[in-house]
């Protein structure tokens, strides 16, 4: 068994999301079964699936057919053994998740009506076809968190590993860039606040008068998420919303609204259902101004002043930012941008970069800081934000020096991948597996698998 490539990411257990978009189309292939692992199948329709991917995508080493099949195995493995070991993922948690990958697909599609003709099934059914896979794929990263979780990478493993690299086998590596941002937010002014407040105070009358909460919340909540289930939120732990929807939250008894509530998200009217321990279940109407009319006057002035200040170094960016930035994600780490990739503040300076980031980037020198520039958040803000060019890495061969971070995470996997082949040459005698003729070839069982 050889789950030790140089690469960025461990055994997959988890579909990808092209993956979960392809199985929603699909239906139940009638192909042959080319392995079992006690009552779970694997069809050689999956194996080609996978391996056409890989070839479509154009990634270089494409495993071979036998890897694919490999890995496919490890996770009904998993499955399997999770079932012995009583490993359960709740139901209430499936449709957590489920919930949350249709929200994906409807932002991917553009609304509801255009996933149900782009796959010829309605939401219903489609997230029937999906539910047991997704639990699977939930199970399955439950096991293995249980195998690797204990998994931890040193200093001195992370220099051997990368010592054992041979030198014409080290990546080489784009130009990469590190760049900070303070965002301020456009706010809605008086007369847009009170109109919302006026709908929302209107909506809890026609409530409290005999209407449905629920259907209120289909028909104008604006959290695309909730709204479709009639604003309901689930259970949430207490510290996970933002302060002024839990305070408002917290205070109400089951069964009533409260007052209009105003966070960062625009404005709530909010229905207490149940507390149960630390957690609690609400539901809410949300309302948000219109930000495509919303001034950008003031967080332009505001960030210009500040853009002084940091030029005439009354202050450092960094504190600047963790001050003044409305950008949540970014404010605690001083404003740095961080790859999502890598976790690290040196993201790739290439065509994959945010359009907007890369070209004012492109006409500023390291070290400087931007004019105001106008900006969108990922939820559809309109806000101003100044950038901070801090540095720029030119292309080179990977090394311990630059690369620390990325060297260490390949060697964690490839140690996590280690343990998982020990647990899975264990675990394969607690199991019954079949294997047909066809893939013997491939010694999925002996430890050494084969090319094909």
């Amino acid at each position: 068994m050889k789950l030790n490539r140089w690469i960025f990411g461990g055994v997959m257990l988890m579909l990808s999301w092209a993956t979960f978009a392809q199985e929603a189309s699909k239906g139940t292939l009638l192909d042959k079964i080319i392995v079992k692992v006690d009552n779970h199948y694997i069809l050689k329709s999956e194996v080609e699936q996978q391996y056409q991917q890989y070839l479509s995508s154009g990634q270089a080493n494409t495993p071979t057919r036998c890897q694919l099949l490999e890995g496919l195995v490890i996770n009904k493995l998993m499955l399997a053994k999770a079932e012995i070991d009583s490993v359960i993922v709740e139901d209430k948690r499936v449709e957590m998740e489920l919930n949350s990958r249709m929200d994906q697909m409807e932002t991917q599609y553009g609304s509801t009506k255009n996933i149900v003709e782009a796959f010829g099934k309605s939401i219903v059914n489609l997230k029937d076809d999906l539910r047991t896979s997704l639990k699977e794929q939930l199970t399955g990263r439950k096991m293995q968190d249980k195998i690797t979780g204990d998994v931890k990478i040193t200093p001195k493993e992370v220099a051997a590993f990368f010592a054992a690299i041979p030198t014409d086998s080290l990546p080489y590596l784009p130009s990469e860039v590190e760049v900070g941002h303070i965002v301020r937010l456009a706010q809605p002014n008086k007369n847009q606040k009170e109109e919302l407040i006026s709908k929302l105070l209107d909506y809890r009358k026609r409530i409290e008068k005999g209407e449905s909460f629920e259907e209120l919340a289909k028909l104008y909540s604006e959290d695309l998420g909730s709204g479709k289930r009639g604003g309901d939120l689930g259970f949430s732990k207490r510290g996970q919303m933002v302060a002024p929807f839990e305070a408002a939250a917290l205070k109400l008894k089951p069964g009533v609204m409260s007052d209009v509530v105003e966070s960062e998200f625009g404005f709530h009217l909010i229905q207490l259902l149940e507390i149960r321990g630390q957690e609690y279940h609400a539901r809410h109407i949300l309302l948000r101004p219109d930000y495509q009319k919303l001034d950008l006057t003031e967080p332009t002035k505001f960030l210009d002043s500040i853009r002084v200040l940091i030029q005439r170094d009354s202050i450092k960016f960094d504190r600047a930012a963790r001050e003044f930035s409305e950008d949540k994600p970014t404010q605690d780490a001083g404003g740095m941008l961080i790859d999502p990739g890598t976790r690290t503040t040196r993201m790739p300076f290439d065509s994959g970069m945010e359009p907007g980031l890369y070209f004012s980037l492109d006409s500023m020198k390291v070290g400087t800081i931007s004019t105001p520039i106008p900006y969108r958040t990922e939820d559809g803000r309109s806000a101003v934000r100044v950038l901070y060019f801090k540095a720029k890495h030119p292309p080179h061969f990977a090394n311990l020096k630059d690369d620390y971070q990325k060297i260490a995470a390949i060697a964690l996997t490839r140690k996590k991948n280690q343990a998982v082949e020990k647990w899975f040459m264990k675990a394969k005698d607690d199991v019954f597996i079949f294997i047909d003729d066809e893939f013997k070839d491939c010694n999925l069982l002996t430890g050494s698998v084969t090319g094909e």
